[in-house]
């Protein structure tokens, strides 16, 4: 992959945030990144990886190959780690992300890695100074721009706090129905049996004040 057929592939993968055309291999990308050692490309590659992992673009059933790879592996790993940590210090939750987290098996890293951006200090990969502020705003910028895109970024952070939440409550069914009958749908009998059987004791649970006292306490 040539030096301009990278940069046409970043572009694509949303590094600058261009609208994606055609196909790129996101996984081969990542890997080019890593190998460049080119700080600007490093600040950008938490961007690269959430845009590719949000499309579909990045096959994880490949990742372990990309990190065999003797010269650049390494530094790979890390830039993943690094990415992941930066998604939690913004307070962002993605599905892909505890899937990836697992797969990299370097739990003290990643917690190094969130340590120092939470603290908003420089830390280093692979023999280069990283600013945990500088991640932060190159990450923010291309996913906010303006200040009506950075209401957007911050809702849609908002949204996906309560999409988690609720998937730790309710199944799939389950969430289907709280919607309709939040709403104000009409359900059907059976649909009303299940929601009275399992949806609403928990419905009624949530509502609870003194428990959402608790649980706020032991948080």
């Amino acid at each position: 992959m040539t030096d301009s057929d990278l940069g046409e592939q970043l572009s694509r993968l949303g590094f600058p945030m261009l609208s994606p055309q055609g196909h790129a291999d996101a996984g081969m990308v990542l890997m080019k990144m890593a190998a460049s050692r080119d700080p600007r490309l490093w600040e950008g590659f938490a961007v690269v990886l959430a845009n590719s992992c949000q499309q579909g673009l990045f096959d994880f059933t490949k990742a372990g190959g990309y990190l065999n790879d003797k010269k650049t592996g390494a530094n790979l790993r890390l830039l993943f780690l690094m990415s992941l940590a930066l998604y939690k210090a913004l307070g962002l939750k993605f599905s892909w992300a505890d899937k990836l987290r697992k797969n990299l098996k370097s739990e003290k890293e990643f917690r190094l890695f969130l340590g120092k951006l939470k603290a908003d200090k420089d830390f280093g990969v692979a023999e280069k100074t990283m600013s945990a502020c500088r991640l932060k705003e190159v990450f923010t910028n291309y996913f906010s721009g303006q200040q009506e895109q950075r209401n957007n970024f911050l809702h849609n952070r908002e949204e996906m706090g309560l999409e988690y939440a609720m998937s730790q409550v309710f199944s799939p069914k389950q969430k289907e129905l709280f919607f309709k009958k939040l709403k104000g749908e009409k359900l059907t009998k059976t649909e009303k049996e299940y929601y009275s059987r399992a949806v609403k004791k928990k419905v009624l649970a949530l509502a609870n004040d003194e428990l959402h006292r608790m649980a706020r306490q032991m948080l």
